[in-house]
């Protein structure tokens, strides 16, 4: 018995504001190739499908036509939301979907149904936990329960009163795993590390599959996994290797998973060095148009640097230039070395548009102009 593992799609996502839906698309034909071409039992997402509550339209389309063909390839679909999804809106109509073969596990009630998949090994069995905080879980209980951990024991322990005895069982979450590594583009649960989950609470399980950390992981042998997103969200997950999981579970219960990679329109990725150096690259960059953050190490100020490289680069999104303001006896910058840097860029500034340094009278005067204006701001 074999299913995709995958999680985080953030679908209607943008990347320091430009628009991710088409590479999205790219990515999500992939995953449906996959599922196809190794005849998967079904296909498990692991929460954060939208990015948002309420979804762009383009969005709501493109998981519709992703659901459409699914259907088509009769490959049920096991859904739960995260905490950029809204539970209610993610799991609207879910009972009449699941005739079709979309399982979306969005409340508490129907994560104590289990979904069962009929395979040719027998019965797989997937226990879904719909993103909770303790205040929902409490409400629920009526019980005290203050922690992330005390919410996920509860509920763990109530899907194992309702496990049947036979079959392979597979519990779906979207948490933060003690000892998981974190990516800039998650969102914080809590704070101080309240929201961890300790592996120790998901034994009873032949695969844990997890959503919410954009990095695959693993954990316990492997049997507990975070898939990762599909595609990388931030410049921090410039490393991951982003893909999806094919988990095959043996007659004995025993779970391994092969990463299938993804492969996007555009890498993330980041350039660094001198401006004119990064522009001479570009003519020999067979991937000038990836999604890049450019890392100048100029230490000079540069009249439209952005321009410039958007100019070869057309994806370039952000720019950072360390160099220009870092002070070497730390990060705040004495009086004198704010009056150099201030005159300094008016004076590159000013060869920059005449072509010419500025004369003794004009660095006097300009000088005089820096010292004036700090002295008011003093």
């Amino acid at each position: 018995m074999k299913f995709i593992h995958t999680s985080d799609w953030h679908l209607g996502r943008s990347l320091c504001n430009h628009p991710l839906l088409d590479d999205q698309a790219h990515v999500l034909q992939q995953i449906a190739d996959y599922a196809q071409q190794h005849q998967a039992d079904a296909l498990v997402i692991a929460g954060d499908v939208y990015d948002r509550a309420v979804p762009p339209a383009g969005a709501v389309r493109l998981l519709n036509d992703f659901l459409n063909r699914m259907h088509g390839l009769n490959i049920p679909v096991v859904i739960i939301p995260g905490n950029h999804d809204s539970a209610d809106r993610l799991g609207f109509a879910a009972t009449p979907l699941n005739a079709s073969g979309v399982h979306i596990i969005a409340d508490y009630e129907q994560m104590l149904q289990p979904v069962m998949v009929k395979t040719q090994m027998g019965p797989l069995y997937f226990h879904g936990i719909p993103y909770t905080d303790p205040i929902q879980v409490r409400v629920f209980a009526q019980e005290p329960i203050d922690s992330y951990e005390q919410a996920h024991r509860y509920l763990i322990e109530r899907i194992a009163r309702n496990k049947p005895a036979q079959g392979v069982h597979v519990l779906i979450s979207h948490c933060f795993l003690a000892g998981s590594q974190e990516s800039e583009s998650e969102r914080p649960l809590a704070v101080g590390g309240a929201d961890q989950v300790p592996a120790a609470l998901f034994e009873g399980f032949a695969y844990v599959a997890l959503g919410h950390l954009h990095g695959p992981q693993a954990f316990r042998q492997g049997r507990i996994r975070y898939s990762g997103s599909p595609l990388k969200y931030s410049f921090s997950e410039e490393k991951h290797k982003k893909g999806v999981l094919l988990v095959d579970i043996d007659q004995d219960g025993v779970a391994a998973a092969t990463p299938l990679p993804l492969y996007p329109r555009h890498e993330v990725r980041t350039i660094e060095g001198k401006l004119d150096d990064l522009v001479r690259a570009a003519q020999t960059d067979a991937h000038c148009d990836d999604y890049l953050l450019a890392r100048l190490t100029d230490d000079h100020a540069i009249l439209d640097p952005m321009g410039k490289l958007r100019a070869v680069y057309p994806n370039l999104l952000q720019m950072e230039k360390p160099q220009l303001y870092q002070d070497e006896t730390g990060p705040l910058m004495s009086a004198a070395r704010l009056r150099r840097d201030e005159f300094s860029l008016f004076s590159d500034f000013f060869e920059q548009v005449s072509g010419q340094p500025m004369t003794q009278a004009q660095s006097t005067a300009m000088q005089s102009v820096v010292d004036n204006v700090l002295k008011r701001e003093a």
